[in-house]
């Protein structure tokens, strides 16, 4: 009894693998042949039935005729978009003696004017910065919260000579971009 069941799912599947599927009946269509002067001897499967432009030498039923033209007009329409950079380069140079406070102004240059009121902003890579490397904050950034104007004139920069403890010369490189919507609560705020 065992060996009838596995001999009858093996024909059952063997029938299956063998027989063709309900979906494929009757969808095949016939492949057409290519006329024998078309075929090049160098790539027979490749060849392309060259298409009639005329009617001196060749059969009327061979012709191909074209039955309907139409115009088509196209309109392109694009939106350019200049987004707001700053383009000025800043260069800020000050001596500060002993424990003075300098508070230096400073301007900052846009590519144009903001399209929307208080709705852009500056943004510094850095606002708060150790200008000596000593552990002790002592130069800020401020900017106000929000640009109107193509130039920004109330920008400046604060330093706290107290707070610096390395006498030297002291670089910095900081990176300004504008910032997009609500800045009001900024990291660069004064002491």
């Amino acid at each position: 009894m065992k060996k009838f069941k596995i001999l009858f799912l093996l024909i059952l599947i063997v029938s299956f693998k063998v027989s063709p599927s309900k979906e494929n009946v009757g969808n095949t269509k016939p492949t057409l042949p290519l006329p024998p002067s078309i075929i090049s001897p160098e790539n027979p499967d490749y060849a392309v039935p060259e298409i009639p432009t005329s009617g001196i030498d060749v059969d009327e039923e061979d012709l191909r005729y074209l039955e309907t033209t139409y115009t088509v007009m196209m309109e392109a329409k694009v939106n350019v978009f200049i987004p707001l950079e700053v383009i000025s380069d800043i260069n800020i140079e000050t001596t500060v003696i002993g424990n003075q406070i300098k508070e230096i102004p400073f301007e900052i240059e846009l590519n144009r004017k903001p399209e929307k009121e208080n709705y852009y902003s500056i943004k510094y890579s850095e606002s708060m910065i150790d200008i000596d490397q000593d552990g002790k904050m002592d130069t800020y950034i401020h900017s106000p919260a929000f640009i109107n104007e193509k130039i920004t004139k109330d920008n400046y920069v604060k330093i706290y000579g107290e707070n610096i403890s390395k006498e030297g010369k002291h670089n910095k490189v900081v990176y300004v971009t504008v910032e997009i919507g609500n800045s009001i609560l900024r990291e660069n705020k004064v002491k």
